[in-house]
């Protein structure tokens, strides 16, 4: 038991743990949140894109020697805008206007890079992250960004609720389509902003996605399942860092890879959705396989051979059997 509790506080007596495990907690529980309408709007690659499309904001921020943060959120508030104002034109959809500027600003940030030679091994760990590089002046930051996040989904959940299941019915119910378009894509912006330095822009998908997934294989209720990917992210991310910690590995790829593992389990074990489940619970319900095959209806019971009655036809006077339809 002593070695048990060793184990697990020795790297809580590290600072720069500590101040690792906050900031994978808070990534965690907002990317989770936001995550979750990512996931049932169907737009898990704009978060890629977004990430992308931002990083000169980052490269931009290191060469003049600022907080790269900042750099990357005012990045995130520029293409957020440009995305929108674009994504208004008759002739392109927005999809189109997150391909143009995803590519754009990717290419900007991969010319600035190699311009400044001398800067391109530093600015290599945002793209894989640096979460064992994470001081109290970003902890903070990340702390007030994620609380800005949490707390304007709480305030827009029914209206963010009502555009991600039916946008025609949000529409017809008055609500602006465009305006609330362009408050989610600044929330997903800020969202990924503050976990380049913990998962890098390369995983930062990883984090919105799969444990929102995960959660929406065991829940169809959409405050539970904001709640599961919140505590799936977090947890993914306490236990990556300890991986992470004991193997000597990417501290971000060990938390993207753990909470892939959650989601693999999700998928094959959830008690109503799981792969092996259904197909366990299957097999037990029905022993048979060709039961399998033709399940009968539980309100309907299995046909019996009917006796053959005689049919009479009143004209003829005769008898034969039933007619029956060609």
């Amino acid at each position: 038991m002593s070695a048990m509790l060793d184990w697990v506080l020795d790297p809580l007596s590290r600072t720069f743990m500590q101040h690792a495990f906050a900031a994978i907690v808070l990534v965690g529980v907002i990317c989770g949140v936001i995550g979750t309408f990512v996931t049932l709007r169907g737009l898990a690659f704009m978060g890629d894109a977004l990430a992308h499309a931002i990083f000169p904001g980052v490269v931009i921020a290191f060469v003049l020697g600022g907080n790269v943060l900042i750099g990357a959120l005012i990045a995130a508030v520029l293409v957020s805008l440009a995305i929108g104002a674009v994504g208004q034109s008759e002739r392109l959809s927005n999809d189109t206007a997150i391909g143009v500027l995803f590519a754009g600003g990717f290419a900007l940030g991969i010319a600035l890079i190699s311009a400044e030679r001398s800067y391109a091994k530093d600015l290599s760990s945002f793209l894989f992250g640096t979460i064992l590089g994470v001081s109290r002046s970003d902890l903070l930051l990340t702390g007030g960004v994620g609380l800005t996040v949490l707390l304007t989904i709480g305030l827009f959940r029914r209206e963010l609720s009502m555009i991600a299941f039916d946008r025609t019915f949000a529409q017809a119910n008055g609500l602006n389509l465009w305006v609330y378009d362009q408050l989610f894509l600044l929330l997903l912006s800020l969202a990924i902003v503050i976990s380049l330095q913990t998962v890098g822009n390369i995983l930062v998908l990883a984090m919105l996605v799969t444990p929102a997934a995960t959660a929406r294989l065991l829940t169809d209720r959409l405050p539970w399942m904001a709640f599961l990917a919140a505590l799936i992210g977090a947890g993914s991310g306490v236990v990556g860092l300890y991986v992470s910690y004991y193997r000597g590995i990417s501290s971000g790829a060990s938390v993207v890879l753990v909470a892939t593992a959650i989601f693999a389990l999700a998928y094959l074990f959830a008690p109503r959705t799981g792969v092996v489940t259904v197909r366990l619970g299957r097999r037990l319900h029905f022993p048979h396989p060709e039961h399998d095959a033709f399940p009968v209806d539980a309100d309907e019971s299995p046909s019996l051979p009917q006796p053959h009655i005689p049919y009479r036809d009143p004209a003829a006077g005769q008898t034969g059997r039933q007619p029956t339809a060609s």
